[in-house]
């Protein structure tokens, strides 16, 4: 009984750290949702055809497999944050630049 109240309490003690790890990136969260609602935009308006928003998603996949990646050791350093920014950045200039193509999904 005593060695499974100690397990226990390992166990729980292990489970605060990693709730308490700085894996928290509210701003990459929030800028992946714009970017994610942008895209559902285009294709409601019709100014994305299929094929440039399957394209768009993909990339937006990509972004969050890296973000998965780098917060997967329960740290997420100031370099990975800064390189999911500039991920971020060539991404949404993909939907800013094929939302304004002038093609139009009929």
């Amino acid at each position: 009984m005593k060695r499974f109240f100690l397990v226990a309490v390992a166990a729980l003690t292990l489970a605060a750290g990693t709730a308490s790890a700085n894996t928290s990136s509210p701003r990459v969260d929030r800028r992946e949702a714009m970017q994610r609602w942008r895209i559902a935009h285009g294709i409601r308006s019709g100014q994305l055809r299929r094929g440039e928003a399957h394209r768009l998603m993909r990339g937006e996949r990509r972004i969050h497999r890296m973000e998965f990646r780098a917060k997967r050791d329960g740290h997420l350093s100031r370099r990975e944050r800064l390189r999911m920014h500039r991920a971020l950045d060539r991404e949404s200039v993909r939907i800013w630049r094929l939302k304004h193509n002038g093609r139009v999904r009929v």
